[in-house]
């Protein structure tokens, strides 16, 4: 697996140890990023995409009244 090398700053590396539970930055950023990942995944899967729109209708129906 290639690795890539970032700067990042010091005080939000912290703030993703805490909050993850980890005892690295780099396993925070890593868990923060797959998190991230497949958050965007479950969006997708349940708002779909462009390929989607033939099943939009904007059409609205009438309000009932009564």
């Amino acid at each position: 697996m290639a690795q890539v090398t970032i700067t990042l700053d010091a005080n939000l590396a912290i703030d993703a140890m805490l909050l993850s539970g980890t005892k690295n930055p780099q396993d925070a950023v890593e868990l923060v990023v797959r998190d991230y990942l497949a958050r965007g995944r479950r969006t997708g899967t349940r708002t779909g995409d462009a390929a989607d729109g033939h099943r939009v209708s904007t059409d609205r129906p009438a309000a009932q009244e009564g």
